[in-house]
C-alpha cells in the first residue's frame, strides 16, 4: 500500500505540470488580459500603457511568461488579485475556510442521512417507507441545485424565517465568541442541507441496492443456516460489504462538494471559494482564477488517490501493491 501511494503521488507531478500548461494557455486565450487591473485606469496614454506592458512582462514571449508564473506558483507566490488589490493567496485562504466549513457540514449531512435511509430501505425493501424514500430520492436526483437553493431560501428564509438567506455570519457578533460560532453554524446550515441532500439521493440508492443484492449472496444464506442472528448478519456481513461504494465516494466528494459549492455559494451569497471562482471569471481576475483552477485540479487528483486507498482499506480482498 505504501509503495502504491508513493507511486501515485509521484505520478501526480507530471500530471500537474501538464494541467498547469493547459490552465495558463486557457487564461491567455480568454478575451482581454489582467493589465487593466494593474495600471491606473484614469491614464489612457498609449505610451504609458505600452511602458506598463513592458514593465509587467506582458510583451515577453509566452514561454517566458509561463515559466515565470509556474516558478512563482511553486514557490507559493500566486500573484496579486486585480479586483481586491491584495495577494491572491490571502483572499483564497480567507474564503477557503468558509468553503471547508460548508463542505464538512454538507458531508456529515449526506452520510448520516444516506446511511439511515439506505439501511432502512435495504432491510425493508418494497415497503411503504422504502417507496417514500425512493420517491424523495428521485425528486432529489432530478432537482437542479440552483432550483433547490431558490426554493430553500423562499420557504425557510423568507416564508418561515428559520435561516438567514445570505452571508456566513451575523455582522453584529464578536469574532471568537460562542455567539459568533453559533451564528456561523446558523448561516451554513441551509446551504449545507441543499448541497448535502442532492448527494444523499444517489448515495441512498447505492446503499439500498447493495444491501438487497448482498442479502441474497451465498455467504448470507450460510450465516442464516448456522443460526446467526439477523442483526449480526446485516450489521457485520451485509453492511460492511455494502458500504464499500459509499466509502470510496468519499475521495470524490472532496471535488464534488467544491464544484457544487460554486452554484450553492452564489445562490446563498456565501463567501467561499466557489463564489470567488465565479467572481474571478466575471472580472477577469486571472491570478485568482488560475490559482483556483490549479487547486481544483489538485483536489481531483488527491480525491482519486484517497478513493483508491479507502477502497483497499475497506475491502481486504483488494491488494493495491
Amino acid at each position: 500500500m505504501l509503495k502504491y501511494t508513493l507511486r501515485r503521488v509521484l505520478a501526480m507531478i507530471p500530471m500537474l505540470f501538464l494541467i498547469s500548461i493547459i490552465v495558463f494557455s486557457l487564461a491567455k486565450l480568454m478575451p482581454g488580459d489582467s493589465l487593466g487591473g494593474e495600471i491606473d485606469p484614469a491614464n489612457t496614454d498609449p505610451e504609458y500603457i505600452e511602458q506598463m506592458r513592458e514593465k509587467l512582462g506582458y510583451n515577453d514571449p509566452i514561454y517566458e511568461q509561463y515559466f515565470r508564473w509556474i516558478t512563482n506558483f511553486v514557490q507559493g507566490d500566486f500573484g496579486k488579485s486585480t479586483r481586491y488589490k491584495i495577494p491572491a493567496n490571502e483572499i483564497i485562504m480567507e474564503r477557503l475556510l468558509n468553503t471547508i466549513f460548508l463542505s464538512l457540514t454538507s458531508l456529515i449531512i449526506t452520510y448520516v442521512l444516506a446511511l439511515a435511509m439506505g439501511i432502512y430501505s435495504g432491510r425493508k425493501p418494497y415497503t411503504l417507507g422504502d417507496n417514500t424514500i425512493a420517491a424523495a430520492n428521485y425528486i432529489g436526483l432530478a432537482l437542479p441545485s440552483f432550483v433547490a437553493g431558490v426554493f430553500a431560501i423562499y420557504i425557510f428564509s423568507f416564508h418561515l424565517g428559520w435561516f438567514p438567506s445570505n452571508g456566513s455570519v451575523d455582522i453584529s457578533v464578536t469574532e471568537g465568541t460562542f455567539e459568533y460560532w453559533l451564528s456561523r453554524f446558523h448561516h451554513v446550515l441551509l446551504p449545507a442541507f441543499v448541497l448535502g441532500l442532492l448527494n444523499t439521493a444517489s448515495y441512498t440508492q447505492f446503499l439500498r441496492n447493495d444491501i438487497i443484492e448482498n442479502s441474497r449472496k451465498d455467504y448470507v444464506r450460510t450465516a442464516r443456516a448456522k443460526g446467526t442472528s439477523e442483526s449480526k448478519i446485516y450489521n457485520v456481513h451485509i453492511f460492511r460489504n455494502s458500504v464499500i461504494p459509499l466509502v470510496t465516494f468519499l475521495g470524490f466528494d472532496i471535488v464534488n462538494l467544491v464544484g457544487g459549492a460554486i452554484i450553492t455559494e452564489t445562490i446563498f451569497t456565501y463567501p467561499g471559494i466557489g463564489q470567488l471562482f465565479l467572481t474571478s471569471v466575471t472580472n477577469r481576475d486571472y491570478s485568482v482564477l488560475m490559482t483556483l483552477t490549479m487547486m481544483f485540479s489538485l483536489l481531483t487528483l488527491v480525491g482519486n488517490l484517497v478513493a483508491d486507498i479507502l477502497y483497499g482499506i475497506v475491502d481486504p480482498r483488494i491488494r493495491l501493491d
